[in-house]
């Protein structure tokens, strides 16, 4: 049963894509399973098992198992979702749906190719997944309601640690916290002109006449959208940035903008379509790249926090929450966060694992020390100037409740909270009718599901 929770949270969350069922030789009507007054057909596993085959991965019929595992558990989380009253809003719903729809347009190279491939318009295809989309929300929120009281005590986590066999403890790598400061050039109002004056006669072309979507083909600095001509998909004000958002939600289907700035540029953008609090925008975007004036802004502003950092007048925490541009770690004494274990908040982070430029800063760094002001490029291709600060630095070692206490409360964590949804599993199979046809009675993760008597 413990291996219901691995099963839910992976296979709940498989986009559900149809495919022309007339081409396939399966018995659409066929009853895969009966739970208490729910049904799963059998048409149902084969569409999620035909989405496990458009993701490449090799047939294996095996799968089939794991899809009907997972349904069963969704049909009993829903049920008793319905006794405890827990629900999701359709706004909900329509943001989940948009969701999946933006990344399958994404896999299959546009929505006119997503379409092919479904057979079918993209407006049909949302009426026919929404409930079960609605079904999928509603069984996750209900299973978040089972685990949302867990907690784990000092003594708990103890009692998990002794509980592990010594030659199974796990051997970590060499692990190090590092904190930052990171200053982006800023583009004073006559050097932003240069980039405003190009969207602008972008906008002036469109204007004109000529084809929005050619332009963001040709021309925008977004290069997700610029392949869609600039159709960014329907999102909603949460997904986008402020002043995007306000112009968004305030223009008619068709009306151009002026030409508005975000922290990504200057935009041009037009409305496709609306639907409630959903918006389909296509956008033309100008990126603001850094002057040379600008970087030599940035790097004497920096300089002067290094001095303040080596003349100890200030705490390098209190230095980055005051000077730090980078909004993710600068209200975090601008620690960085282990991106590979985000949800957790985790600061330490393994070796292998650093961006090359930080390990090559800090490989010869002892611990408390801060580097000189260094260029660097992000991820997000933003250039800027760097401190970083060697917080702390761990040898690899075997684990150890005094070195790892954070470590292991997460994994002690992790299996109070799988334990607690397989003891409810448990129980309400127990007192769920569920009867599961022939061919799936073969499956070893379904031995011991069914209930009805023969």
């Amino acid at each position: 049963m413990r291996k219901t929770l691995g099963i839910i949270t992976g296979l709940l969350f498989i986009t559900f894509v149809q495919v022309n069922a007339q081409k396939k030789s399966i018995s659409l009507d066929k009853v895969a399973a009966v739970v208490g007054s729910s049904i799963i057909l059998q048409s149902e596993i084969e569409m999620q098992y035909s989405q496990y085959l458009a993701q490449g991965n090799p047939a294996n019929v095996d799968v089939k198992c794991n899809i009907l595992q997972s349904l069963l558990s969704q049909k009993i989380l829903g049920q008793q979702a319905i006794i405890d009253s827990v629900t999701v809003t359709e706004d909900q719903v329509d943001s989940e749906i948009e969701r999946r729809l933006r990344s399958m347009s994404g896999r299959a190279g546009g929505q006119e190719r997503l379409e092919t491939f479904l057979g079918r318009s993209l407006l049909q295809y949302k009426d026919e997944i929404r409930p079960d989309i609605k079904e999928m929300l509603v069984a996750q929120k209900m299973q978040a309601k089972i685990t949302e009281n867990i907690s784990v005590t000092p003594l708990e986590v103890k009692r998990y640690f002794d509980a592990i066999p010594k030659d199974s403890l796990p051997y970590f790598n060499t692990e190090v916290e590092i904190a930052e400061i990171v200053v982006y050039p800023k583009l004073n109002k006559e050097e932003k002109e240069v980039f405003r004056d190009k969207a602008e006669v972008l906008r002036l072309r469109i204007k004109g006449g000529e084809d929005f979507a050619t332009l963001a083909s040709l021309y925008s600095q977004d290069p997700g959208s610029a392949r869609e001509g600039g159709e960014l998909g329907f999102m909603d004000r949460g997904s986008l940035v402020k002043e995007f958002a306000a112009t968004a939600f305030k223009l008619k289907p068709g009306e151009l903008s002026t030409v508005i700035e975000t922290e990504f540029g200057f935009h041009v953008l037009q409305v496709i379509e609306r639907l409630g609090e959903q918006v389909n925008v296509r956008h033309i975007l100008i990126n603001t790249n850094p002057t040379p004036a600008s970087l030599d802004r940035a790097k004497a502003h920096i300089d002067s926090v290094h001095t303040l950092l080596a003349d100890k007048k200030l705490d390098f925490g209190a230095a980055a929450t005051f000077y730090s541009d980078n909004k993710e770690t600068k209200y975090n004494g601008g620690m960085m966060l282990n991106a590979e274990n985000v949800q957790n908040r985790t600061t330490y982070i393994p070796t292998d694992k650093l961006d090359p430029q930080i390990f090559l800063t800090i490989d010869t760094m002892t611990v408390g020390n801060i580097s000189k002001p260094s260029i660097f490029t992000g991820a997000d291709g933003k250039t800027g100037y760097r401190i970083v600060m060697l917080k702390s630095k761990t040898g690899p070692h075997q684990a150890s409740l005094d070195q790892d206490f954070p470590k292991i409360k997460e994994v002690a964590f992790e299996d109070k909270n799988n334990r607690t949804i397989s003891e409810w599993f448990e129980k309400r199979r127990k007192v769920t009718f569920i009867k599961i046809d022939g061919e799936y009675q073969v499956c070893p993760e379904l031995a011991g599901w069914t209930t009805a008597k023969e």
